[in-house]
């Protein structure tokens, strides 16, 4: 296997990472809103014998998840962090939530999400994608702002199907929303943590919550990360890669005069540099999808370049007032991206290898500068009664300005440049009703208009030509609509149908070399869903499953590859899903909780007459060809949507003397192979994966101290999770096997 994967831990950076982060947090405010987070609660509260509520906005409004009527699954904070404590970015949530996969061409940046096998794999800074990522009520609607780093998070929720009445952008297939810890009125309070783990990982991340007065609180949280470029490349002098730096801090105010009105201000940044994603050609072996023997994930042999940064800030208004009857809320977002820049080594290798190089690439993305800007106006009743509604306005803008650049891999010169602008703007109106035709039974109903404009122009072309336009304009407006009906079977068991339609405005796609600007229109999705939610055995069981079927027409899919890897959009007639989805949380007794989740998602591709280019030897393709040598992708599943995916995890507490515990928790993912593109293929297809970890920790003083050893990818499973199309089997897997410590003290 060649070298050893696992670095010696070291402390070096955790002491930078530790006292940066000191110095900052005292400078901190904090983000707010009406139920503000309390203390953390000491150990001996955790022992009981029920599950706690929990609490959803899927509908925007605070409501047990029990009473929503759609798929929706919560995360808390304590798993999450249990997640992310190696260093472990957003992509770490693929398979851990039913129905959900996430990855990434650009490493820990621009990832891709796919809700019931319903995503877009187009990796071009432009692209749209079906599933939209909310951070505090905003969304983050470009690639490049979509991996936030996850830190002082309260809670993470998964919507699953269409969302398109009462969110804003791009939601047909769902959407994945986080919550910050917000700040309070009840003490100065926070947390620290420090952990280093394998290749040294170093985080440093802590909050701290400060009334200022009777009126205004504060809450600062910061994190920053690092990890030593690790991978040996023997193709050039560069020096080692896959290393990163990380840094993110948010600041929240919250102001509350009166019981009647309240503003939440939130400003945040963050800051990345390091290595892009490490693409390894011929990592495939002919005629299947096994990794090549020797490859070893500590080496890897390329010629050209590799870097990535990303610069990024924004901030929002949340303000509330609690009038007579009703509420009405104002969000005001504001999101900026200063630079971005990811280069590297498209063919994965040398003139020399490893194995058949046809053509040396060596390219680079970036975005010299968005500008999003959101604005949602929403009132919402109060009554008593039977009736309630929601009603308000909602509006989007978004500049966004993107370069493509090649470079000789020789002399290491640029050779080219595509710069290409898009501006977006949005407007939509909404309103939803819920009517409680019984205690038991009750009906709601959504209505969205949505008007979405596009205007794409090329501003540079350097050595760079291409047939057609220069630039395009697209419009278009549709309306969407919700209905679902709730039944209380028991008071502790609830039915749930639901009928939901999408919306997905068209999509341009930049121009390449000898490849036009190119169109796909507007999709959208009707859905049908229905599900059982209940709390069982005295609230110790608490259980959730749902059966669904949807079919998409005219979707949107980026076929990537073939003949200078270039990216077409194109439209599909119609695409067809179903499944079963799940989620299981009992505790066991007072000291034993275990949680297990999983879901079934059929997709199809249903149109006989679409193709698209296929990879070159020696690739094995599996999927009929047409009289001009394109392949018939009629009957093939989505990209990257594993028909099977279950998770598990389980925590045990020892309880000892003065309130101190001992802990032992492990959590498992798994999702069944995927297709990596829209044709089918022996070597593109990735393998199943299984991934695991565990942690054993010891908490003191009543859960003020905690010191934890931690493993992540217990197995060590190493599997292609994407490939480049190029003729040489190019592809990139997940990270291989971690381990850690991390200390955290509540304060």
């Amino acid at each position: 296997m060649g070298k050893k994967s696992r670095a010696p831990i070291r402390t070096g950076a955790v002491k930078k990472t530790a006292f940066g982060l000191a110095v900052l947090l005292p400078l901190g405010a904090a983000w707010a809103q009406e139920a503000p987070v309390s203390k953390p609660a000491p150990v001996a509260a955790e022992a009981s014998t029920e599950l706690e509520t929990v609490i959803v906005t899927a509908q925007r409004r605070s409501e047990n998840i029990r009473d929503v009527p759609l798929s929706v699954t919560s995360i808390n904070a304590d798993k999450l962090e249990t997640f992310t404590a190696s260093g472990q970015d957003i992509r770490v949530l693929a398979a851990r939530i039913p129905s959900l996969n996430i990855e990434s061409s650009t490493g820990r940046v621009s990832p891709r999400f796919y809700i019931r096998g319903y995503g877009n794999t187009d990796f071009s800074a432009f692209a749209s994608q079906p599933v939209s990522l909310i951070m505090d009520d905003v969304v983050q609607e470009n690639v490049v702002l979509k991996g936030v780093p996850m830190f002082d998070i309260e809670n993470v929720e998964v919507l699953r199907g269409p969302q398109g009445t009462l969110f804003g952008r791009n939601t047909p297939a769902g959407v994945v929303k986080f919550e910050s810890a917000k700040p309070g009125f009840d003490g100065v309070y926070g947390y620290y943590s420090l952990s280093d783990a394998s290749h040294n990982t170093a985080i440093a991340e802590g909050a701290v919550n400060v009334p200022l007065n009777d009126q205004w609180a504060m809450r600062f949280s910061g994190q920053m990360q690092h990890r030593d470029k690790w991978v040996e490349n023997t193709g050039n002098t560069q020096g080692n890669l896959d290393g990163y730096e990380e840094r993110a801090a948010r600041l929240q105010l919250l102001y509350k005069p009166s019981t009647t009105f309240n503003a939440l201000f939130n400003l945040h940044a963050r800051g990345t540099e390091g290595s892009s994603r490490l693409f390894r050609a011929n990592l495939l072996a002919t005629g299947s999808n096994d990794i090549v023997p020797g490859y070893s994930p500590g080496t890897i042999s390329i010629n050209g370049h590799n870097t990535q940064n990303l610069h990024s800030d924004g901030g929002s208004v949340r303000l509330n007032w609690d009038l007579d009857g009703v509420s009405l809320h104002s969000i005001t977002g504001y999101e900026h991206v200063s630079s971005f820049f990811s280069r590297g080594d498209i063919d994965g290798g040398t003139p020399g290898g490893p194995g058949f190089i046809p053509f040396q690439v060596e390219t680079a993305s970036s975005v010299p500068s968005l500008k999003q800007f959101t604005q949602e106006i929403r009132l919402e009743s109060k009554n008593t009664g039977p009736l309630n509604w929601q009603t308000g306005l909602y509006y989007f803008n978004e500049n966004a300005v993107a370069d493509s650049y090649g470079y000789d891999t020789v002399t290491e010169a640029q050779n080219s440049l595509l710069r290409n602008r898009q501006k977006n703007e949005a407007v939509a109106a909404f309103g939803s009703l819920s009517y409680d035709v019984t205690d038991r039974f009750k009906l709601r109903g959504g209505l969205r208009y949505t008007r979405d404009k596009k205007d794409f122009s090329t501003e540079i072309q350097d050595n760079v030509s291409f047939t057609g336009p220069g630039g395009v304009s697209e419009s278009k407006s549709k309306v969407n609509w919700d209905v679902s009906a709730n039944y209380a079977i028991t008071k502790d068991v609830g039915a749930y149908a639901r009928v939901a339609t999408g919306f997905r405005a068209p999509s341009i796609a930049a121009p390449s070399q000898a490849a036009p600007i190119t169109v796909a229109d507007a999709e959208t999705v009707t859905s049908y869903e229905a599900g059982i939610k209940s709390d069982l055995l005295d609230r110790r069981v608490r259980l959730n499953v749902s059966v669904y079927s949807f079919d998409v027409k005219n979707q949107q899919l980026s076929a990537v590859g073939g003949g200078g890897n270039t990216i077409t959009l194109i439209n599909a007639k119609k695409t067809a899903g179903r499944g079963v989805e799940a989620d299981l949380e009992a505790r066991i007794t007072p000291n034993l909780r275990m949680s297990f989740g999983g879901s079934y998602n059929f997709t199809k591709i249903e149109d006989p007459n679409l193709y698209t280019a296929g990879c070159g030897a020696p690739c094995t393709m599996l999927d009929p060809v047409n009289a001009n040598g394109y392949y018939l992708i009629d009957g093939n599943p989505l990209p990257q949507a594993p028909r099977w995916i279950a998770n598990a995890t389980a925590l045990y507490r020892i309880p000892l003397a003065n309130y101190n515990e001992v802990y032992f928790s492990t959590d498992w993912s798994y999702r069944s192979k995927i297709n990596l593109f829209l044709y089918e293929s022996k070597e593109f297809t990735g393998k199943p994966l299984l991934d695991g970890g565990l942690r054993v920790g010891y908490k003191w003083d009543s859960g003020k101290y905690e010191l934890a050893g931690f493993v992540r990818n217990v197995l060590n499973k190493q599997v292609v999770t994407g490939a480049i199309d190029f003729d040489n089997l190019t592809g990139f897997t997940n990270d291989p096997r971690l381990f850690g410590v991390q200390f955290r003290s509540n304060f």
